[in-house]
């Protein structure tokens, strides 16, 4: 596996107008037909935050108040959610989104609002993730509170005395514990009785605020979890194989193959690795992301790579015969923000 030492950037700056990012492209070509979502802007915003600490600090300044505009106008004070779809004539076509896509709003504005760099932005980004958070007490998305509390991992240092935060941080990392011990046996280590997506960031989350609220049974509960999904996700033949987009339930047979296998269920086990490595540093974990990252390279189940290294598009997944083409903004972020992962491993885990 190679990292390489500057990040493509050449597809999502093609992926991007003066709204925010596109949702979909065919082949490589934007596709306006589709506009725009809050959940691929918040993932643009999320990456512009990791870009300072990779050497691309000035991409990140000049493309991030775009998407930070982007999420403002989402918001919908009326109902205390964030709107998802827009078309590209820049109406909104919903007057709130999912849980999910709310929760993962709410992540990249905690991840902003700890950005040194940009101070106005950091401010702007916590009085509206302060705004927003309370909503998700209402919600029952085990990955709405997920993604609240990678927010709130990245929020809380750097608002030691908001209570309310800290509160809600302990709330939602009990209820996806809860959920855990509600549903695991000997051979299901799961927090539902069925996986379906951006499964690995459920362990991650608790992971990351077992660690920060000195809470050991959540980070173990985490490890646990994440062991035995890597395990699931792991081929015959030892490559990474996501679950695909279908799923499978608790207890079901499980499909030889699983597709179709998407890009986001990737970087979302290298980021639950990194947090995994950070308390656990054993060799399993850059062993894991590794194998995860080069699912894009080509290491999965058609040999086929989804990454054109030169400009860094992504393919937007593998279809049972043949790789999906298109090449969306979930997919390039998706393999962005895991080259900006895989970089804070040990030297070891990148060469």
């Amino acid at each position: 596996m190679t990292v390489e030492t500057a990040l493509p950037l050449g597809h999502f700056m093609a992926m991007c107008d003066d709204t925010g990012m596109f949702q979909h492209a065919i082949f490589d070509v934007p596709d306006r037909l589709h506009g725009y979502c809050v959940d691929d802007n918040a993932r643009a915003l999320l990456l512009c935050c990791k870009l300072g600490a990779v050497g691309e600090a000035a991409v990140a300044r000049a493309m991030a108040p775009r998407f930070a505009a982007f999420v403002q106008h989402a918001w919908n004070p009326d109902v205390a959610r964030f709107r998802n779809f827009m078309s590209y004539d820049r109406r909104w076509l919903e007057p709130a989104g999912s849980e999910d896509s709310h929760g993962r709003t709410l992540w990249a504005l905690g991840a902003c609002a700890a950005w040194v760099d940009v101070p106005l932005t950091a401010r702007w980004a916590s009085a509206l993730f302060s705004a927003a958070l309370g909503t998700v007490e209402g919600f029952t998305s085990p990955r709405a509170w997920a993604f609240a509390l990678l927010g709130l991992h990245a929020y809380c240092p750097a608002h030691p005395h908001d209570r309310e935060a800290a509160r809600l941080q302990l709330v939602f990392a009990e209820r996806l514990n809860q959920q855990l011990e509600r549903y695991a046996r000997p051979d299901w280590v799961w927090f539902e009785s069925r996986l379906s997506y951006d499964n690995a960031r459920l362990c991650e989350a608790l992971i990351l605020t077992g660690q920060a609220l000195g809470l050991h049974l959540l980070v173990a509960a985490g490890l646990r979890a994440l062991s035995w999904l890597a395990a699931q996700q792991t081929s015959p033949d030892g490559h990474f194989r996501p679950v695909g987009t279908e799923g499978f339930l608790a207890g079901a047979h499980r499909p030889p193959v699983a597709f179709d296998q998407q890009p986001v269920e990737a970087v979302a086990m290298i980021s639950a690795c990194l947090a995994a490595y950070h308390s656990d540093p054993l060799a399993i974990w850059p062993d894991e992301a590794a194998r995860a990252f080069d699912w894009y390279l080509g290491a999965n189940d058609l040999g086929a790579p989804l990454v054109d290294p030169d400009s860094g598009s992504c393919r937007d997944g593998l279809h049972p015969d043949r790789p999906n083409e298109n090449r969306g903004a979930e997919s390039v972020l998706s393999y962005l923000i895991a080259l900006a992962d895989m970089r804070e491993f040990a030297p070891r885990a990148v060469e």
